[in-house]
């Protein structure tokens, strides 16, 4: 033991808190004994002020532990895994995990951060029955099995799974991250196996909970982040307790990292959420009701935002979005009805789909032509893109498309100029929206007339977003249009996932193949596209692989087989989107990326080291 951990269990016998009462946060304050010091700060700066942001909905108090990006594993700007709570990480054999924390590290109310933080995550919370009925997370299983946690000392942990693990450093750098840590002082005074069962009881009816399963869930508010009593590592601490219309988020006096000058981060004292309707964040954001500002923006409100420059004190930069693609169509390989469901299969129709589509010209009408067509795989940014992959299933070819309709035999037409199906009926279909935004109404407009010009008619229907969801379980949806793969800048290191059926629930082009691999067989249907079935077992070669040359021979040959299969009709990328910054606002970079992940949006650059250059 440190003689500052020494120090520190002194005092807590000396007031008391063996019984998990801490003193506040600013008791016992000041970064660990071994920081992070950040070397790569573009611009040092000074500790003070408020960066105000707008919300639409209460639940955005998560997005302090978003943007906070404060992870035990987490990104560098190249996207390359890094220590950042955990002082050093090894692993072996893709299998073996050791953890190291940093000496003298702090919770944000003066509790030190031990490995019993994460014995007792995963001890009491994860293989607890109570509290987690179907046992621990699946992204903490390899082939069904969990990891044997072996707890070296109060600073190293080791997990070890019998076979490689690809999975689980990056879940735990995610934007959204598995947390397989909690602050066990304060979190045993609502665990059954730890607390006074008549005290239990008391805060059980105090609570209105049913049990105290419940009320230990009210409180664990890890990836809520709404709970102001609950200690956190993130750069910013909540202050307002919900329900509000203002939260206000406090600087974090035992944050780990420090700039190179020592100086403890955060620089910004306060960072403030202000709830508001989502249709007015553009006009008060032009209003300088904000210092910095992305979500609720569209790249539609980029003049209003730059003329509203001289007021605001805001300078909006654009930065480009980085999904496989901004918006795609989906096909539905499970179609319930078998005439549509055997043309989506047939690889010729989802061709002759995509070249139909004139990308350059919806870019033009839409995004002023600086959106660039998109087959909605990986962007030029990842080191696993290639030309050939990039350029599968693009270009507008309208007369080889109505070729390959012909070959498919649909070369019968009505009255309309309609092409028919087999069965008489005119290819004629609804493409199903969640109805959420406009701009896919907008986009949906115009790809239905180039649908028109070779024969095949689609309308429109929002359907509210759970609905939909399970209209597409069902196989009744044919056609839906969604947001492009979330991660269109990969590395080898991370997994594949995305362009395989392992998903029912964000793949809609294959919901019952991909719940049959969730399910493990027991629902849905086993792919029998024998393309698909080639692209599931690629996939368990880079999930086993323990090299890193093995895991990116894996992807290659997933992409390259995947790309011209034009499963998902992919329209643009590269979409640009506002980021209205305060223009006394610091190191908040100019040109960037935008993407929840791995980006976490702004989470990347490390909204800790922004200051105000007043």
């Amino acid at each position: 033991m440190s003689r500052r951990q020494g120090v520190l269990s002194a005092l807590a016998i000396g007031f008391g808190l063996l019984a998990g009462a801490w003193p506040a946060a600013d008791a016992l304050a000041g970064p660990p004994t071994e920081p992070r010091i950040l070397t790569d700060i573009p611009e040092l700066g000074e500790r003070g002020g408020d960066l105000r942001m707008l919300v639409s909905r209460t639940r955005d108090t998560r997005l302090l532990y978003v943007y906070g990006f404060a992870r035990l594993v987490g990104y560098n700007m190249d996207l390359e895994l890094e220590p950042d709570i955990l002082a050093d990480f090894s692993v072996e054999e893709g299998r073996i995990f050791t953890f190291r924390l940093r000496e003298g590290h702090l919770w944000s109310d003066g509790a030190p951060f031990t490995t019993e933080d994460l014995r007792f995550y995963w001890e009491d919370v994860a293989n607890n029955a109570e509290l987690s009925p179907v046992g621990p997370p699946v992204n903490m299983l390899v082939d069904d099995v969990p990891p044997v946690v072996e707890i070296i000392d109060e600073l190293t942990i080791r997990y070890t799974w019998p076979s490689p693990n690809p999975f689980f450093l990056n879940e735990i750098a995610k934007a959204s991250p598995l947390f397989i840590y909690a602050p066990a002082h304060y979190l045993k005074q609502f665990h059954a196996d730890y607390a006074d069962a008549d005290e239990l009881e008391r805060l059980v009816r105090e609570d209105n909970a049913r049990d105290w399963a419940q009320l230990y869930h009210r409180r664990d508010r890890m990836t809520q982040f709404d709970n102001v009593d609950l200690p956190t590592l993130q750069p910013w601490r909540l202050a307002t307790p919900s329900p509000a219309e203002r939260f206000i988020a406090l600087r974090n006096d035992n944050f780990h990292r420090v700039d190179p000058n020592g100086v403890q981060l955060p620089y910004i004292d306060r960072f403030i959420l202000d709830v508001v309707d989502s249709r007015l964040i553009p006009i008060k954001t032009g209003a300088g009701d904000a210092d910095l500002q992305s979500r609720g923006l569209a790249f539609r409100d980029y003049t209003f935002l730059r003329e509203s420059e001289p007021r605001s004190g805001l300078e909006p930069f654009l930065w480009p979005q980085a999904r496989g693609a901004h918006l795609a169509l989906y096909p539905n390989l499970n179609a319930a009805d078998p005439v549509w469901r055997e043309l989506f299969r047939d690889v010729r129709f989802r061709e002759a789909l995509s070249i139909a589509i004139d990308r350059d010209g919806l870019s033009q009408f839409l995004y002023f032509g600086l959106a660039t067509p998109a087959n909605n795989t990986v962007l030029e940014e990842s080191p696993l893109h290639t030309p050939e992959i990039a350029s599968a299933c693009l270009g507008h070819d309208v007369a080889r498309a109505n070729t390959l309709l012909d070959e498919l035999g649909l070369d019968k037409r009505d009255g309309r100029g309609v092409r028919l199906l087999p069965d008489g009926r005119p290819l004629e279909l609804v493409v199903e929206t969640a109805g959420e935004d406009s701009e896919q109404a907008d986009v949906l407009e115009l790809v239905a007339a180039d649908f028109a010009e070779i024969g095949f008619v689609i309308h429109t229907r929002p359907t509210e977003r759970e609905v939909l969801r399970n209209r597409i379980f069902s196989g009744e949806a044919l056609m839906t249009i969604w947001y492009g793969l979330e991660n269109g800048v990969p590395t080898a290191e991370m997994s594949p996932q995305e362009f395989v059926p392992v998903n029912q629930y964000d793949q809609p082009q294959w919901p019952m193949w991909g719940q049959h691999f969730q399910t493990k067989g027991a629902a849905g249907e086993p792919p029998d596209d024998p393309v698909a079935q080639r692209l599931l077992d690629l996939f368990g070669d880079w999930r086993v692989a323990t090299e890193r040359a093995e895991r990116e021979a894996a992807w290659q040959k997933i992409l390259e087989i995947y790309a011209p299969q034009c499963y998902t009709i992919g329209l643009v990328a590269n979409v640009l989107q506002p980021v209205a910054v305060r223009t006394t606002l610091r190191n908040v970079p100019e040109e960037a990326i935008y993407n929840w992940e791995p980006h976490a949006q702004i989470g990347i650059y490390r909204p800790d080291t922004f200051w105000y250059d007043d």
